[in-house]
């Protein structure tokens, strides 16, 4: 009780610092290091390291080596992907790529006429592409290579295209994916049988609910926040810059994307590529089509820095946001505020549906807190069998709605990683990016819980 009652205080206090626009990234590891502080000095049985990692031999260090796991982790992890993606987008920007792609795609997007309507389609592709790209960060990474500058084109703000591309990883689906594995197995069933059967019939119906909301939502907060809605015409300047570049080069920033649907489980199974794999190919293919075009060998070169540039400043500013966010997590789960909740939830003595509804909920509010969605449906997943089964009730009629929620509760946090790096591209906060993707998410959790019950 004392560990969930020191969390919920210092969670109200590091919001509040955050609303009032001081820097997210010091709030939040002073925050995450005042935990892991708690949790030494209170609960000095509790463990306050990182992981299964040794202690460094005194509790006071082992807080700020804590910070250092955790740097090393991300960095190793999405860290990587962001970086990576971040470099990939800046070298085609470099060398009028991504112009390219867009004045290729432009002009019969363009005949439309219904930006909002091709951003709420957007959603539906992107959801459909997590099925392949199981890494939300990796697909919003491509995303905003590729999709999210076509969007902002046709006169849609920035602030709503990122919002978007930050829901595309909404519902973590399919076979590739850890914790619908995890789902899977909990619920005694094969992946494939519980992708098909079981989260199919339920997304469906979601993903169509969410692009409305998108569509709406998003045309709201641009009216209210003064957007014009216009395709942006480009001046002789731009056109002379777009025609810089070979028409061929359009495809540049498609091979990472392409490369990463080949070579899953839904074509080449054989062969697996990950994300960063994909965006150092494309990057070495386009610096490949500088020698060839321009037959600059020290020009092609030294362009090829920007790429190395591109990670650097992502690492400034979104991973190092994503470490302090990850250190702030770990330390609410050290201080026993999870065991807490968890505890509460099996001694309240609840019927099936609403003990469903209530574990539901509660890895929906751990994902939005941590920004995990994994941490908070492995914390909770393994209670959910025993739980049915006191009831009466089949594994995965529990397990599913926990293991969707898991994917939206990581929609509306300010602190999950994707939605601080589409945050970025958006040119506004994660607070910022949130207001857009809140009701969405909302009313996608809402839908599959209704579905959930009918349908199972």
């Amino acid at each position: 009780m004392t560990g969930f009652i020191v969390s919920i205080i210092v969670t109200i206090i590091a919001a509040r610092f955050i609303v009032k626009n001081y820097q997210p990234q010091t709030v939040l590891l002073i925050a995450g290091f005042v935990l892991l502080t708690a949790t030494a000095i209170f609960f000095p049985g509790q463990s306050i390291l990182y992981g299964k990692v040794k202690s460094v031999g005194w509790a006071g260090f082992d807080i700020f080596a804590f910070a250092k796991e955790s740097l090393t982790t991300q960095i190793a992890g999405i860290g990587l992907i962001i970086m990576a993606a971040g470099g990939f987008a800046d070298y085609m920007d470099h060398i009028k790529a991504s112009n390219a792609m867009v004045n290729l795609c432009i002009k019969p997007l363009r005949l439309i006429k219904a930006p909002y309507v091709i951003l709420a389609v957007g959603y539906v592709f992107g959801q459909i592409l997590h099925v392949a790209i199981s890494s939300a960060a990796g697909l919003a990474m491509l995303l905003l290579v590729t999709f999210f500058p076509i969007l902002v084109r046709l006169g849609v703000s920035k602030a709503a295209a990122a919002a978007m591309i930050g829901m595309t990883a909404f519902m973590d689906m399919g076979p590739a994916v850890g914790t619908a594995n995890l789902a899977a197995e909990r619920s005694g069933m094969e992946s494939a049988v519980y992708f098909v059967q079981y989260q199919i019939p339920v997304a469906v119906g979601v993903m169509l609910v969410v692009a409305v909301l998108i569509y709406f939502t998003a045309r709201y907060h641009d009216k209210k926040e003064g957007h014009v809605v216009a395709a942006l015409e480009e001046t002789a300047e731009q056109k002379a810059e777009d025609n810089a570049a070979p028409a061929f080069y359009s495809l540049l920033p498609v091979i990472p994307i392409a490369l990463v649907l080949v070579f899953s489980p839904l074509l080449v199974k054989s062969v697996k590529m990950h994300v960063v794999t994909a965006m150092i190919v494309g990057a070495a293919l386009a610096l490949v089509c500088e020698l060839l075009v321009k037959r600059d060998l020290k020009g092609a070169f030294k362009g090829f820095q920007v790429f190395f540039s591109g990670m650097g400043k992502m690492f400034t500013s979104v991973v190092s946001l994503l470490v302090c966010a990850d250190v702030f997590a770990q330390g609410f789960q050290a201080t026993g505020a999870m065991t807490f909740i968890i505890g509460s939830v099996q001694g309240a003595g609840l019927g099936v549906n609403t003990m469903t509804v209530v574990m539901t909920l509660l890895v929906g509010v751990t994902a939005a807190i941590t920004g995990s969605g994994v941490a908070a449906f492995f914390a909770f997943s393994k209670l959910a069998p025993d739980i049915a089964a006191s009831f009466g009730a089949s594994a995965v009629s529990m397990i599913l709605p926990m293991q969707l929620t898991a994917g939206m509760g990581r929609a509306i946090s300010p602190v999950a990683g994707v939605i601080i790096a589409v945050s970025k591209s958006g040119e506004c906060s994660p607070f910022k990016i949130v207001q857009r993707t809140l009701i969405p998410g909302i009313g996608g959790m809402l839908t599959m819980l209704i579905l959930n019950f009918v349908v199972f």
